[in-house]
């Protein structure tokens, strides 16, 4: 299933732009109940008027709010993005903590974000971010027990995957639930990963 994912998508990064590390932890809470493509739309002019830490720090939140207003539930993301600035620069010295729990008790960070973070800013082996494609997927290839529940799928994924491929595979399980895997319908026939695939052998 690793090698399948890799032939499909080579380039196993998330698809929220960024440039600085803040940057991608504010896009995934952004993220939330919404599309990567949204967010990426958004950031551009978010960044551009709050270049730097310090700005959103001293940000008005309802300004925030005006420009991720299309992210949905802006107001509760766009007062986390101002206090979490202000975390970061109170008690992290402006830089992105790089363990799980020091991630977690920043404004609007749960275990989902804390994970991609430790993966694509610290290279952190064996963390797994169990979104919405990652759960559903994993359960349909028989990776894990069905469940919904994204501390279970974390757990069960982290058991079986090489800790040095399960950010990637995470992130291409995302790629392969836009592209095939869809929650709407499994295209298993032109799908690599029918042979070993649980739901595959059901149809």
């Amino acid at each position: 299933m690793v090698d399948g994912l890799k032939e499909l998508y080579p380039d196993g990064i998330c698809s929220l732009q960024y440039e600085k590390d803040y940057e991608l932890l504010f896009a995934v809470r952004l993220s939330a109940q919404c599309t990567d493509e949204r967010v990426n739309q958004v950031t551009p002019a978010l960044f551009a008027r709050f270049p730097t830490l310090e700005d959103f720090a001293q940000a008005d939140v309802e300004e925030v709010g005006e420009y991720i207003h299309s992210c949905g539930f802006f107001r509760a993301k766009s007062r986390d993005l101002v206090l979490c600035a202000q975390m970061l620069l109170s008690q992290h010295g402006g830089k992105v903590p790089g363990t799980m729990e020091e991630l977690v008790a920043l404004p609007g960070v749960g275990r989902k974000t804390a994970n991609l973070i430790l993966g694509d800013v610290f290279h952190t082996p064996g963390v797994v971010v169990a979104d919405t494609h990652c759960i559903r997927i994993a359960g349909r290839l028989g990776l894990t027990d069905g469940t919904k529940d994204p501390v279970k799928v974390e757990k069960q994924l982290r058991e079986i995957l090489p800790p040095e491929e399960s950010n990637n595979f995470c992130h291409r399980l995302v790629l392969h639930g836009r592209a095939i895997c869809t929650a709407r319908q499994a295209k298993c026939g032109m799908c690599p990963l029918a042979p070993v695939c649980d739901y595959a052998a059901k149809q």
